[in-house]
């Protein structure tokens, strides 16, 4: 019988979650259906209650229900408990188990598809929201020499810095606060790859050599990436391998077998220009 599962959030027409699923589920072989469900913004736990009625095995979560999809959960793991935030979900009787995978996915963009070791690394995330969250701690398993967070607000930087206290050592502060410091991997996880907006990122942060990741895909050069390039910055990349590795991530998760990632990244990836 063929296993249904679903990518939930509003809007989801854009969504390249079920282009992806059906890749690894053709290339391994499983029986399954992945479908895009556009969820009520205020009735996002009925939509999955009826899917879960009509057989549904699984979701992947996206915005804007990742924390509501935290509230319904009957057993987060440590990461969508880190995150606050959950991208995906397994059904099994009464029990909703959650996960996010996001951070994961993106470590391993970085490590296995760009081949850039975080480990002894200087890293930097932009922002201090939900994606951050979820970077957290995979990026410090990855024992980097340091992980800084940068925020315009930095008192909600520095909020993270008391919430993961107990599972990372960050620096946290304003981007004023980064003057005279260089990092060998700059993330921009704010928003502004979708706004349009520029960084007020100081000069000489970016190391020789470094790594500048837009966790946005599809977009082409964003305002960060122009950044990084105009600060002589040659490995500039979107997030399209996080997207595809986080997909994997859950695929395997659900089914117990783990796809090839190379070749849907390799489809679904846009050149920056």
């Amino acid at each position: 019988m063929t296993d249904r599962y679903a990518v939930i959030g509003n809007p989801i027409a854009h969504s390249k979650s079920p282009l992806i699923h059906g890749l690894f589920a053709q290339a391994t072989g499983q029986d399954i259906s992945y479908t895009a469900i556009e969820g009520p913004l205020d009735g996002f736990a009925d939509a999955v209650r009826a899917f879960v009625a009509a057989g549904g095995r699984g979701m992947n979560v996206t915005l804007p229900f990742k924390l509501q999809a935290f509230d319904i959960a009957t057993d987060p793991m440590e990461s969508a408990r880190l995150a606050g935030a959950v991208n995906a979900l397994k059904f099994e009787g009464e029990r909703i188990y959650a996960q996010n995978f996001d951070g994961l996915g993106l470590v391993n963009d970085i490590q296995r598809n760009l081949g850039v070791s975080l480990a002894g690394k200087r890293v930097l995330i932009c922002g201090a929201g939900g994606a951050t969250r979820g970077a957290i701690l995979p990026i410090a398993q990855q024992g980097p020499a340091l992980l800084a967070v940068a925020n315009r607000s930095a008192d909600k930087a520095h909020e993270l810095k008391a919430d993961f206290a107990a599972h990372a050592t960050l620096q946290t502060g304003g981007y004023a606060d980064l003057a005279g410091e260089t990092f060998d991997v700059v993330l921009n996880a704010t928003s502004t790859g979708l706004s349009q907006a520029e960084l007020p990122l100081p000069p000489g942060v970016f190391a020789p050599g470094a790594l500048a990741y837009e966790l946005v895909y599809g977009k082409g050069l964003t305002p960060f990436l122009k950044q990084a390039r105009a600060a002589g910055v040659t490995q500039v990349v979107d997030g399209v391998g996080m997207l595809v590795e986080q997909a994997a991530e859950a695929f395997e998760w659900w089914r117990g077998v783990r796809p090839d990632t190379k070749p849907v990244i390799e489809r679904l990836t846009v050149p920056l220009a």
